[in-house]
């Protein structure tokens, strides 16, 4: 499966990051990623940054799929509960989708299935972006 599959377009920062899709449906995702040298922080552990863009896309991705169309963050909260390294997944899953606005929670966890962060996002629909000719 590629990130493709279920964004339905190529994010080369979230290719970058290393973030591998392993499942989806209709307003829930799953994706993870495996913690490197070069995704850490001053202490040796994952960067909130890059929590936060787990959380983000796979939320996002979540949304999406819901929506059946592109959408946009408009909203982003994070709370990390615990340091995170190795293997992690991140979850989202609707809560609400409205005609323009879904609201969507997510977790991150670790390879033993701790709660390392946690968000909520709200995404607005919206129309692909112009390309210039």
């Amino acid at each position: 499966m590629q990130i493709t599959d279920i964004f339905g377009a190529d994010i080369p920062f979230v290719r970058f990051c290393g973030i591998e899709p392993i499942d989806c449906a209709p307003g829930r995702s799953h994706l993870e990623v495996t913690i490197e040298p070069h995704h850490a922080n001053q202490m040796g552990v994952a960067h909130g940054g890059l929590l936060m863009t787990l959380l983000d896309v796979a939320m996002g991705s979540a949304a999406r799929l819901a929506a059946g169309a592109n959408v946009i963050t408009v909203d982003l909260q994070t709370a990390f509960l615990a340091p995170a390294a190795g293997r992690l997944a991140g979850r989202g899953r609707v809560v609400r989708a409205g005609k323009s606005l879904l609201f969507v929670e997510g977790e991150v966890t670790d390879a033993a299935g701790e709660l390392v962060a946690r968000g909520s996002s709200v995404f607005k629909t919206a129309a692909p972006p112009k390309r210039a000719p």
